[in-house]
């Protein structure tokens, strides 16, 4: 198994991470259709951060044990039918500005929600173009009203997410905070 890099070890954590529910085995073993697994940011992320709130207001789901909520396939999943069913909506009614500035009509059918902020903005991984170094491109999505491409990695995309809600760490400077799981 190749240990993933860890660009994220500056990112405080305020306490330990919230890693019982995080299912390790899928997130090492999971492949998408191109056969290749999670990208290495996101599983460095995942390792460093479990399931937390990132600045105050992003989530990124992590795959979770059965039983449990917010994972990556049930909340995901859900959140990337939502955005595309926006995006359709959106194209038939000819709002272009929802894929600008940097997306096109196109792109929308194989991005995938893997974060989203409390305030109505997804995270979105563009699945059909892998990097040879085993990444996929970072889109952000902010109110659902734009595609931003974000970055090159997920490590690229929270610095400039990051950027934008500087002021939202905790009291501590920690900008990484535990969440309880749920249970379904």
């Amino acid at each position: 198994m190749t240990v993933p890099h860890q660009p994220f070890a500056d990112l405080r954590v305020s306490g330990r991470p919230s890693l019982s529910h995080v299912d390790l085995g899928e997130l090492d073993g999971f492949r998408f259709s191109d056969g290749l697994g999670f990208p290495p940011s996101y599983r460095g992320y995942v390792r460093h951060a479990g399931w937390a709130r990132l600045v105050g207001l992003w989530l990124i789901y992590p795959p979770v044990l059965a039983g449990w909520a917010d994972g990556l396939s049930g909340r995901g999943g859900a959140l990337t039918r939502r955005f595309r069913e926006a995006y359709e909506d959106g194209h038939v009614e000819e709002f272009d500005w929802m894929v600008e500035p940097d997306g096109s009509w196109e792109l929308v059918a194989s991005l995938d929600v893997f974060g989203w902020s409390e305030n109505g903005d997804y995270l979105l991984w563009d699945t059909s173009s892998r990097t040879p170094d085993g990444e996929f491109p970072v889109w952000v999505s902010w109110g659902g009203n734009a595609l931003h491409r974000a970055g090159a990695d997920l490590h690229e995309a929270l610095v400039m997410i990051c950027g934008r809600v500087a002021s939202w760490t905790s009291e501590s400077g920690d900008e990484l905070q535990p969440l309880e799981p749920s249970p379904l």
